[in-house]
C-alpha cells in the first residue's frame, strides 16, 4: 500500500472475517464441481478445497439473510482472504450482494470487498465501495465497530478531494463524537474548508478546535498557533494593515526619522505579533499581545538599513534595524503578506507581524 495510512490492516482484516464454522461431513469433489456448486470458488490444497466445499453447501442449507448464513459467508471469505485470494473474493462477496439487495449484512460485505481491493492496490474502487457503503446502506455494527464509522476513516484517507474531506469530517463530528479525536478532527476540517473557500466554515472548525490545544496533528508541528492566529485575526479590527509593503516600510521609516514612538505603535500588529530570536519557533513565542516596541525607542536613535534583506521575497521581507539597546542593539523587522481570502479588502495587504533579536544567521 503506497504511501497511504490504512485504518486496519491485513491482520485485522482477517480478524473481521473470522467467524470458524466446523464441517460437518466432508464431501468428496469430482471435477466438475458437486451439488450444482460452481467450481471457480473451490480452489487451493485439497484441505482447503475440501472446506470450501462444505461451507459453500451448508451456505445453501441457510437462512437467506440470517446470522447462520451470515457467519458461513464469512468463513468463506476468510478462507479466500487467508489464501491472498482476493480476486475470488471480491467476486464472492459481490456476487451475494447482488443476488441478495435486502441481506441485511450487505454492508459489511461490501466492506470486505473494499479492503479486497485495498489488498490489490486498487485504493480508488476501494474509496468508491466505501463511499457507496456510507451513502447507501444502513450502518451495522460488527464486533462493536460500526461500520460506517469503519468506512468514513478510510475514505478520509483514501479520497483526498476537499470537497468530500468536509463532508467526511462533519459526519463524523455529527454522527460519531465519543469515536473521535475532536482535536484532529476539527482542525483538518479547517484546512478541508479553506482548500474549498469556505473560510466562515474554516475559521468555525479552528474556533472549536482551540479547546484542544495540544493535540498532536501529524505534519501540522505548529497547529495550535495556526488555528490561534486565524481565529484571532479574523475577529480583530485589522486596522494595522498597510495596502503596499512600500507603504508599510514608508510609515515605519518616517516614524523612526522623525522619533514619533506613538506612530511606530500604529503600525505593529494588533494580534499574533511575535518577538523571538533566529533560533527559536513559534511555539517558543512568549506573550506578546501587550509588547509595545515603541517604548525601547526612547533615548534611542533607531537606523535602518537602505535596503530589504536579500532574503525578502513577494510574501515576506525582513528590516534590518540597529540602535534599540545595549543588549541587543539589532534587531530585523519581519513584514508579511497578509493571506486571508475572507475579507478580499484585507487578503493582499501587508501587516508588521514579529520582530527576530540579533543578527540573521
Amino acid at each position: 500500500m503506497k504511501n497511504i495510512k490504512i485504518y486496519m490492516i491485513f491482520p485485522v482484516f482477517l480478524l473481521l472475517f473470522s467467524c470458524k464454522i466446523a464441517p460437518k461431513n466432508i464431501v468428496s469433489i469430482g471435477k466438475g464441481g458437486v451439488y450444482g456448486i460452481d467450481s471457480y470458488y473451490i480452489t487451493g490444497t485439497r484441505e482447503n478445497r475440501e472446506h470450501l466445499l462444505e461451507l459453500i453447501s451448508l451456505l445453501k442449507q441457510e437462512e437467506p439473510g440470517g446470522d447462520g448464513e451470515f457467519a458461513v459467508t464469512r468463513e468463506i471469505a476468510a478462507s479466500f482472504a487467508r489464501q491472498r485470494d482476493f480476486n475470488r473474493l471480491i467476486h464472492f462477496l459481490t456476487a451475494r450482494t447482488i443476488n441478495n439487495p435486502a441481506d441485511p449484512y450487505n454492508a459489511y460485505y461490501l466492506m470486505m470487498t473494499a479492503y479486497a481491493y485495498i489488498q490489490l492496490d486498487s485504493l480508488p474502487i476501494a474509496a468508491m465501495y466505501f463511499d457507496l457503503i456510507v451513502n447507501n446502506y444502513p450502518d451495522l455494527s460488527i464486533n462493536d465497530e460500526s461500520i460506517h464509522l469503519i468506512c468514513l476513516r478510510q475514505l478520509i484517507e483514501l479520497n483526498r478531494n476537499p470537497e468530500r474531506q468536509v463532508w467526511y469530517y462533519n459526519e463524523l463530528i455529527s454522527r460519531f463524537p465519543d469515536r473521535i479525536d475532536p482535536g484532529v478532527t476539527y482542525f483538518m476540517l479547517g484546512q478541508a474548508c479553506e482548500h474549498i473557500g469556505d473560510w466562515n466554515g474554516a475559521i468555525q472548525a479552528y474556533t472549536n478546535y482551540l479547546p484542544y490545544t495540544g493535540t498532536l496533528i501529524h505534519g501540522f508541528p505548529n497547529a495550535d498557533q495556526y488555528a490561534k492566529h486565524q481565529v484571532d485575526f479574523s475577529k480583530s479590527q485589522k486596522d494595522w494593515t498597510f495596502e503596499s509593503l512600500p507603504a508599510l516600510r514608508n510609515a515605519i521609516e518616517t516614524a523612526f526619522d522623525t522619533g514619533n514612538a506613538w506612530a511606530l505603535k500604529r503600525c505593529q500588529a494588533k494580534v499574533n505579533f511575535f518577538g523571538r530570536s533566529w533560533g527559536q519557533t513559534e511555539t517558543d513565542d512568549g506573550r506578546m499581545a501587550d509588547f509595545n516596541v515603541a517604548e525601547f525607542m526612547y533615548n534611542n536613535r533607531i537606523r535602518y538599513a537602505p535596503a530589504l534583506d536579500a532574503s525578502s521575497n513577494a510574501t515576506e521581507a525582513y528590516l534590518r534595524t540597529t540602535g534599540w539597546s545595549r543588549y541587543m542593539e539589532t534587531w530585523y523587522l519581519y513584514f508579511r503578506k497578509i493571506n486571508f481570502p475572507q475579507d478580499p479588502e484585507i487578503h493582499g495587504r501587508w501587516e508588521w507581524a514579529g520582530i527576530y533579536y540579533g543578527e540573521k544567521f
